[in-house]
């Protein structure tokens, strides 16, 4: 791709973006901000703040508890169903519950149960460390009847994908990994993947966490068993918003929730004293839904659909190359370092670059630039491209600050100290 360093160039890229208009569908107060963490915390969608009004005025203030009968009740399905066209699953087979955490834990436990007789999880290091936790803790709680193999990735950027296969034997019980990577925004082949380790009859359970709305997923083509991923980045559900779960159809019933509890019962409001599961993926619910922010995830997640994930990634693709040939071009002289995969397949939608002052520099960016990125330790800046409201002037204007803050010296007005969120 041959590029121009000029910002006029970038204007004229956002003059013939497609999905320009977008961008307006979203509250932006401060034309010189620069997002650049919508793979973090997405922005707030005009229609959210609509929907809020709505949810607290009118469906709580006026119809008080009937509105339970008038959608609340069914929001994680109708909304799961809604997620499942953005990641090839059928209606039945996304809900929405609890959060990532929680989620991961009860499928995970789920499916070493199922797993009899096998010993094995496999995933890598460049796994959410949150997600190992989880692992860590599942095992504890059976009684340590199973082992974590942790596959180290060479580099730090690529999914060590020979080793994961050299792995998968007769005691996998459970194959998980992240489809994209936190850190680098690698992208695994899930298809790839879930063919070997079925091959070896172990089960898979991808985190979706960094792909679901930026990254055309395809879960039924690629026969995957389960799934979880969080609605507050690409989708633009909101600050700690509920996250959701995917079992394949016919897992469902075969898998057992540990987490029972009252909304997954089969008759709820029989208030039997023995539980009886519901059929289908209902029975992975446990408490109560938290009404107010899982409804607020909705107006996101249908700007997605209306703009739809083939050409948002298209959008995604030319930008974040635009970014990799700003970075050569302006930051690799000044000592920058690219930790994103270049090849556009096995990339998801953010960029991280590495630099020896990266904490430093993070900070005069968000202090002295006035723009958000976020910071991974030990080195990695990371650029979230989020087609649907981010511009190339966005893009470009952020490495001209990057490579200000290092020719100025302008880091060298912060500390080392992390602080608490990066």
């Amino acid at each position: 791709m041959t590029v121009s360093n000029d910002l006029a160039y970038a204007e004229e890229l956002d003059a013939q973006d497609t999905c320009a208009h977008f961008r307006e569908r979203f509250l932006i107060e401060d034309d010189d901000l620069i997002y650049m963490d919508g793979n973090s915390l997405g922005r707030l969608p005009y229609a959210t703040v609509d929907q809020s009004a709505d949810l607290v005025r009118q469906q709580w203030g006026s119809r008080l508890i009937r509105s339970w009968n008038e959608g609340w009740f069914t929001a994680p399905e109708r909304i799961g169903a809604k997620i499942a066209s953005l990641i090839g699953a059928q209606a039945d087979e996304v809900i929405v519950a609890d959060s990532t955490s929680v989620n991961l834990f009860k499928l995970v436990v789920a499916a070493l149960r199922f797993q009899v007789g096998r010993s094995q999880i496999v995933t890598d290091d460049l796994n959410f460390p949150s997600d190992l936790y989880i692992l860590q803790g599942a095992i504890d709680m059976l009684d340590k009847q199973h082992q974590l193999q942790v596959v180290p990735s060479v580099d730090g950027i690529d999914g060590p994908v020979a080793d994961l296969r050299a792995r998968l034997d007769e005691q996998t019980a459970l194959l998980t990994l992240s489809h994209t990577v936190f850190k680098s925004g690698y992208m695994y082949d899930m298809a790839a993947l879930t063919s070997a380790a079925h091959d070896a009859g172990a089960l898979v359970l991808w985190d979706l966490s960094h792909s679901v709305g930026a990254v055309p997923v395809d879960l039924n083509a690629a026969n995957v068993d389960l799934a979880i991923g969080c609605t507050y980045k690409y989708l633009n559900g909101g600050p700690g918003a509920p996250a959701f779960l995917y079992i394949r159809r016919d897992l469902q019933e075969r898998l057992i929730n540990p987490l029972t509890g009252w909304m997954g019962q089969q008759n709820l409001f029989g208030f039997d004293l023995k539980y009886q599961p519901a059929p289908g993926l209902r029975r992975f619910l446990t408490g109560t839904p938290p009404v107010v922010s899982l409804s607020l995830i909705e107006p996101g997640v249908d700007l997605l659909r209306e703009a739809g994930i083939e050409q948002l990634r298209a959008k995604s693709l030319r930008q974040s190359s635009y970014l990799i040939d700003l970075w050569e071009a302006e930051l690799e002289p000044l000592g920058f370092t690219l930790k994103s995969p270049r090849e556009q397949a096995y990339r998801g939608s953010h960029i991280s670059l590495g630099h020896a002052e990266g904490l430093r520099i993070d900070l005069a960016l968000i202090n002295d630039m006035h723009v958000l990125p976020d910071f991974r330790a030990p080195d990695n800046i990371r650029l979230g491209i989020t087609p649907l409201y981010t511009t190339y002037r966005d893009i470009h204007q952020t490495v001209q600050r990057l490579k200000h803050i290092v020719v100025e010296r302008l880091y060298e007005r912060y500390p080392t100290e992390a602080p608490i969120v990066t």
